[in-house]
């Protein structure tokens, strides 16, 4: 075998490698953003509970008309969010944003079930009572769609960092993604308790 045939065949040996580094790469990019596709089904799921919520609430507590517009006005702004998350899945910027507006939102939703508390009529209204529970159920579907994602995340993040798919990752543009974290109070980051019973 002669010198010529050694190099080519180091050659091919080389290419392999870097192909199947490229493609674990490619692999792990498509798990976190298939991932992102489920809490994005959720995401819209609770953004479309949320006005049936507050038109319900509405016609109850006229005189918290702010807590309403509140809510309304988290609710527009991580709907922006979640379509910039959507559009790019991982990215920094785009995950600090979503994680910052479901945290607003968390709080002018809690704040609106705090102030649901002093109405015992509100409680008691048979269509309130069914959003509250499809609202809890989706935003536990959320929490486990979000760990999910970070997994996902947090395994291309691994793979991507590693020698020597970092050389790959950094030659092809894989750049590193950012995990989805709910930001404030623990109390924000908690699903959202619901209870209208006595």
């Amino acid at each position: 075998m002669g010198l010529g045939m050694i190099v080519f065949a180091i050659g091919v040996l080389v290419i392999i490698f870097a192909a199947a580094l490229y493609n674990r790469l490619v692999t792990g990019r498509n798990r976190y953003k298939n991932a992102y596709a489920q809490i994005d089904v959720q995401l819209k799921r609770r953004y479309d509970l949320i006005p049936n919520l507050v038109e319900t609430a509405k016609g109850y507590i006229k005189h918290e008309r702010e807590t309403l517009e509140a809510v309304t006005k988290a609710r527009n702004l991580a709907v922006d969010a979640s379509r910039a998350a959507s559009a790019n899945p991982g990215a920094p910027d785009a995950m600090k944003g979503l994680s910052q507006s479901e945290g607003a939102l968390a709080a002018a939703l809690g704040r609106l079930f705090a102030v649901s508390e002093s109405y015992p009529d509100l409680k008691a209204n048979q269509t309130m009572q069914q959003l509250m529970e499809e609202l809890s159920s989706t935003e536990n579907r959320i929490s486990f769609a979000r760990q999910a994602f970070n997994d996902a995340v947090m395994g291309y993040n691994i793979s991507r960092e590693k020698f020597p798919s970092n050389m790959i990752a950094d030659s092809f543009g894989f750049g590193p993604a950012e995990l989805l974290e709910v930001l404030g109070s623990p109390e924000e980051a908690k699903a959202p308790k619901v209870s209208f019973t006595s």
